[in-house]
């Protein structure tokens, strides 16, 4: 036999050995990207679900038809944190919300709709779609409660951003995954049949024996003459996953910082949590909040009643209670800087009709400001 025949012989031994699947990917994708955007935008309508909406006139709540369907059911489908939660996640991913009013007055979110833009009157809005259902009718831009985030869309921002992480982060998994792989030999010294039945026997028979070991904690194979079963072993020691995590606390971060969610506070950070919860609510559910408002007194209150006083208002949650404030009432109280139905409404109370309450005190006694002017006692002569 020439070295070219044993070459051809060889060849066909190593495309026979080469046809069995000994090498699988059992790496899983980790959706990294929906994680962190969702960690974001869930913080954010969990937060603004527990607000509460009202009209003010006369420096009364008007709870009113409005107020129930702001506050407890805005349609037979959902309760109003749902609603609320569902408008925060459409206006930040997709940029844009559209809220409907029925016929039944219930507010509708629509999943999908054209808008028309015109440059001096009234945008509109055509093609609204909310589930299976279509509008026929076209929608004028003051008969609905329209909302935009920002001037640019922030998933294509996501995207460009998970296209750099993820690439790193599928380099680390992978790299990860082939340190740590479980590799193994198979020495076959002669095979008589090539067929493909007998490959698929010989490649079952060969995955039995490794899932054998793989599952169970003791595992017996029968050794056959000319079969020879080997695992190479892995010199490597087990890399920390502080890499891994360090990619997905990165993209979280700047995903937290585009929606001005303070980093500290979404990793849970317990020091000195006051400061960062301050600036989470004032720099990004006040901005949230002041939008949904400004579009509300726009589309539901006409201009005279709200040069009048009536006006839309928004309550948020807060991240204290009255007890934390108990000191600082007593002094704005005792100064006369405020009255006491200003302060119920800055602690969330609503106003009481109380003439007490409406008076300015002045010093540790709570006397009348009128009363501090007097001065002591006159001596008698």
């Amino acid at each position: 036999m020439g070295i070219l025949d044993l070459m051809k012989s060889r060849n066909k031994e190593l495309e026979f050995m080469f046809d069995f699947d000994l090498i699988q990917d059992t790496s899983k994708k980790i959706h990294m990207k929906q994680l962190a955007i969702q960690t974001c935008i869930n913080m954010i309508g969990r937060t603004i679900s527990q607000s509460e909406f009202y009209v003010k006139k006369d420096k009364k709540i008007v709870k009113d038809e409005m107020y129930y369907r702001l506050n407890v059911r805005p349609n037979p489908n959902m309760s109003a944190s749902q609603f609320w939660q569902t408008v925060v996640h459409k206006l930040i991913y997709d940029n844009e919300c559209l809220i409907i009013q029925s016929d039944t007055e219930d507010l509708l979110i629509a999943d999908s709709f054209t808008r028309v833009e015109y440059a001096l009157v009234n945008d509109s809005f055509k093609d609204v779609t909310i589930k299976d259902f279509t509008f026929s009718r076209t929608f004028q831009m003051n008969d609905v409660i329209y909302l935009e985030y920002s001037n640019k869309k922030l998933s294509t921002l996501f995207d460009g951003l998970y296209s750099d992480y993820g690439e790193l982060f599928g380099r680390i998994i992978e790299f990860q995954n082939r340190k740590n792989q479980i590799r193994g030999l198979v020495d076959i010294e002669a095979v008589s049949d090539k067929s493909e039945k007998t490959q698929e026997k010989l490649q079952n028979y060969i995955n039995k024996i490794y899932t054998a070991f793989t599952d169970k904690s003791v595992a017996i194979v029968p050794q056959q003459k000319g079969f020879k079963l080997e695992e190479l072993k892995n010199a490597t020691q087990l890399q920390s996953v502080d890499e891994v995590a360090k990619v997905i606390d990165g993209f979280l971060d700047q995903v937290a910082k585009a929606l001005g969610i303070p980093v500290s506070l979404l990793h849970g950070d317990m020091a000195d949590v006051e400061k960062p919860t301050r600036n989470y609510m004032t720099f990004c559910i006040d901005p949230f909040l002041k939008k949904i408002k400004d579009e509300l007194n726009a589309k539901m209150i006409d201009k005279k009643e709200y040069l009048a006083g009536k006006k839309m208002e928004t309550k948020r949650v807060s991240y204290s209670n009255i007890f934390d404030v108990a000191t600082a009432v007593d002094k704005l109280r005792s100064s006369g800087t405020v009255n006491g139905n200003e302060l119920r409404e800055e602690l969330g109370l609503e106003r009481v009709d109380d003439l007490m309450m409406d008076k300015y005190f002045i010093t540790k006694n709570y006397q009348e400001s009128s009363e501090a002017l007097k001065g002591g006692e006159k001596n008698e002569a």
